[in-house]
Protein backbone atom coordinates (compact mmCIF):
# COMPACT_ATOMS: atom_id res chain seq x y z
CA UNK A 1 0.00 0.00 0.00
CA UNK A 2 2.79 2.43 0.83
CA UNK A 3 4.29 1.84 -2.59
CA UNK A 4 1.03 2.74 -4.28
CA UNK A 5 0.78 6.00 -2.34
CA UNK A 6 4.33 6.84 -3.30
CA UNK A 7 3.54 6.28 -7.01
CA UNK A 8 0.52 8.56 -6.77
CA UNK A 9 2.62 11.21 -5.07
CA UNK A 10 5.19 10.95 -7.87
CA UNK A 11 2.47 11.47 -10.44
CA UNK A 12 1.20 14.47 -8.53
CA UNK A 13 4.69 15.96 -8.39
CA UNK A 14 5.17 15.46 -12.14
CA UNK A 15 1.74 16.97 -12.78
CA UNK A 16 2.56 20.00 -10.67
CA UNK A 17 5.92 20.33 -12.39
CA UNK A 18 4.20 20.23 -15.80
CA UNK A 19 1.63 22.80 -14.63
CA UNK A 20 4.41 25.06 -13.33
CA UNK A 21 6.27 24.75 -16.66
CA UNK A 22 3.14 25.63 -18.63
CA UNK A 23 2.37 28.57 -16.36
CA UNK A 24 5.93 29.79 -16.70
CA UNK A 25 5.79 29.75 -20.51
CA UNK A 26 2.42 31.49 -20.66
CA UNK A 27 0.71 28.61 -22.50
CA UNK A 28 -1.50 27.92 -19.53
CA UNK A 29 -3.14 30.48 -17.31
CA UNK A 30 -4.79 30.03 -13.98
CA UNK A 31 -8.50 30.69 -13.91
CA UNK A 32 -8.30 32.95 -10.85
CA UNK A 33 -5.43 34.37 -8.87
CA UNK A 34 -5.72 34.21 -5.09
CA UNK A 35 -5.74 37.61 -3.47
CA UNK A 36 -4.43 36.54 -0.11
CA UNK A 37 -3.75 33.62 2.15
CA UNK A 38 -7.34 33.01 3.20
CA UNK A 39 -8.66 29.51 3.83
CA UNK A 40 -10.40 29.35 0.41
CA UNK A 41 -7.26 30.34 -1.49
CA UNK A 42 -5.18 27.61 0.17
CA UNK A 43 -7.66 24.77 -0.19
CA UNK A 44 -9.11 25.33 -3.66
CA UNK A 45 -6.86 23.95 -6.42
CA UNK A 46 -5.96 26.25 -9.29
CA UNK A 47 -7.84 25.55 -12.51
CA UNK A 48 -5.50 25.13 -15.49
CA UNK A 49 -6.89 26.17 -18.85
CA UNK A 50 -5.03 25.95 -22.16
CA UNK A 51 -5.75 29.35 -23.65
CA UNK A 52 -5.76 29.23 -27.45
CA UNK A 53 -5.67 32.86 -28.37
CA UNK A 54 -6.73 34.00 -31.80
CA UNK A 55 -3.14 35.00 -32.50
CA UNK A 56 -1.84 31.52 -31.64
CA UNK A 57 -4.51 29.83 -33.80
CA UNK A 58 -3.74 32.16 -36.70
CA UNK A 59 0.00 31.58 -36.36
CA UNK A 60 -0.50 27.81 -36.23
CA UNK A 61 -2.83 27.88 -39.25
CA UNK A 62 -0.36 30.07 -41.16
CA UNK A 63 2.46 27.59 -40.55
CA UNK A 64 0.31 24.60 -41.50
CA UNK A 65 -1.02 26.23 -44.68
CA UNK A 66 2.55 26.94 -45.73
CA UNK A 67 3.21 23.18 -45.46
CA UNK A 68 0.02 22.50 -47.47
CA UNK A 69 1.30 24.85 -50.18
CA UNK A 70 4.75 23.25 -50.23
CA UNK A 71 3.15 19.82 -50.60
CA UNK A 72 0.99 21.12 -53.49
CA UNK A 73 4.04 22.64 -55.23
CA UNK A 74 5.88 19.35 -54.81
CA UNK A 75 2.97 17.45 -56.40
CA UNK A 76 2.76 19.94 -59.26
CA UNK A 77 6.43 19.35 -60.13
CA UNK A 78 5.33 16.03 -61.62
CA UNK A 79 2.88 17.75 -63.99
CA UNK A 80 4.22 18.77 -67.39
CA UNK A 81 3.36 22.13 -68.97
CA UNK A 82 1.09 20.48 -71.53
CA UNK A 83 -0.89 18.74 -68.77
CA UNK A 84 -1.48 21.83 -66.62
CA UNK A 85 -4.95 22.43 -68.03
CA UNK A 86 -6.14 18.82 -67.93
CA UNK A 87 -8.50 18.35 -64.99
CA UNK A 88 -7.82 14.60 -64.83
CA UNK A 89 -4.16 15.36 -64.11
CA UNK A 90 -4.42 18.34 -61.79
CA UNK A 91 -7.57 17.41 -59.87
CA UNK A 92 -5.70 15.31 -57.29
CA UNK A 93 -3.09 17.92 -56.29
CA UNK A 94 -5.67 20.72 -56.40
CA UNK A 95 -8.17 18.75 -54.31
CA UNK A 96 -5.48 17.82 -51.80
CA UNK A 97 -4.53 21.48 -51.41
CA UNK A 98 -8.15 22.44 -50.86
CA UNK A 99 -8.71 19.55 -48.43
CA UNK A 100 -5.57 20.42 -46.48
CA UNK A 101 -6.55 24.08 -46.16
CA UNK A 102 -10.14 23.29 -45.22
CA UNK A 103 -9.35 20.34 -42.95
CA UNK A 104 -6.84 22.24 -40.81
CA UNK A 105 -9.13 25.27 -40.63
CA UNK A 106 -11.89 23.01 -39.32
CA UNK A 107 -9.53 21.25 -36.93
CA UNK A 108 -8.31 24.56 -35.48
CA UNK A 109 -11.83 26.06 -35.63
CA UNK A 110 -10.41 28.90 -37.68
CA UNK A 111 -13.27 29.14 -40.17
CA UNK A 112 -13.27 28.28 -43.84
CA UNK A 113 -13.17 29.86 -46.37
CA UNK A 114 -10.75 32.42 -45.01
CA UNK A 115 -8.43 35.04 -46.47
CA UNK A 116 -5.28 32.92 -46.13
CA UNK A 117 -6.83 29.89 -47.84
CA UNK A 118 -8.18 32.07 -50.64
CA UNK A 119 -4.72 33.57 -51.08
CA UNK A 120 -3.23 30.10 -51.65
CA UNK A 121 -6.02 29.13 -54.06
CA UNK A 122 -5.55 32.37 -56.05
CA UNK A 123 -1.79 31.86 -55.98
CA UNK A 124 -2.22 28.36 -57.43
CA UNK A 125 -4.38 29.70 -60.25
CA UNK A 126 -1.97 32.53 -60.97
CA UNK A 127 1.11 30.32 -60.92
CA UNK A 128 -0.14 27.20 -62.68
CA UNK A 129 -3.46 27.73 -64.44
CA UNK A 130 -3.38 31.29 -65.80
CA UNK A 131 -2.87 30.11 -69.40
CA UNK A 132 -5.77 27.66 -69.38
CA UNK A 133 -8.50 28.63 -71.80
CA UNK A 134 -11.66 26.86 -72.75
CA UNK A 135 -11.20 24.76 -75.86
CA UNK A 136 -14.91 24.32 -76.51
CA UNK A 137 -17.33 27.16 -76.90
CA UNK A 138 -19.56 27.54 -73.87
CA UNK A 139 -23.19 28.34 -74.56
CA UNK A 140 -25.03 30.71 -72.25
CA UNK A 141 -28.74 31.34 -71.81
CA UNK A 142 -30.09 34.28 -73.79
CA UNK A 143 -31.16 37.42 -71.94
CA UNK A 144 -34.50 37.17 -70.17
CA UNK A 145 -36.41 39.41 -72.58
CA UNK A 146 -35.31 37.33 -75.59
CA UNK A 147 -36.08 34.09 -73.74
CA UNK A 148 -39.54 35.35 -72.80
CA UNK A 149 -40.29 36.31 -76.42
CA UNK A 150 -39.17 32.88 -77.62
CA UNK A 151 -41.54 31.21 -75.15
CA UNK A 152 -44.58 33.47 -75.62
CA UNK A 153 -44.54 33.66 -79.46
CA UNK A 154 -45.43 29.98 -80.06
CA UNK A 155 -48.02 30.05 -77.28
CA UNK A 156 -49.77 33.04 -78.85
CA UNK A 157 -49.55 31.49 -82.33
CA UNK A 158 -51.42 28.31 -81.32
CA UNK A 159 -54.89 29.93 -80.79
CA UNK A 160 -54.53 31.77 -84.12
CA UNK A 161 -53.77 28.52 -85.96
CA UNK A 162 -56.62 26.66 -84.24
CA UNK A 163 -59.03 29.46 -85.20
CA UNK A 164 -57.81 29.32 -88.79
CA UNK A 165 -58.31 25.54 -88.98
CA UNK A 166 -61.82 25.76 -87.52
CA UNK A 167 -62.79 28.63 -89.84
CA UNK A 168 -61.54 26.76 -92.91
CA UNK A 169 -63.31 23.56 -91.87
CA UNK A 170 -66.73 25.29 -91.57
CA UNK A 171 -66.89 25.50 -95.32
CA UNK A 172 -69.07 22.51 -96.14
CA UNK A 173 -67.28 21.59 -99.29
CA UNK A 174 -64.21 19.48 -99.17
CA UNK A 175 -61.35 21.05 -100.97
CA UNK A 176 -59.42 18.73 -103.31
Amino acid sequence: MARRAQTGSGRLSRGLLLLWALLGTGLCQAGAEPEGFSQDARTSPPVAVFNWTAQLVEETYTNITQKCWEFFVDLMRNVTASELCEWKVISRPYSLLQACLEGWADHLRYGYPNALAEQYIFQSHHRYFHNCTLEHQVYFDPPEDVLLAMIIAPICLIPFLVTLVIWRSKDGKAQP
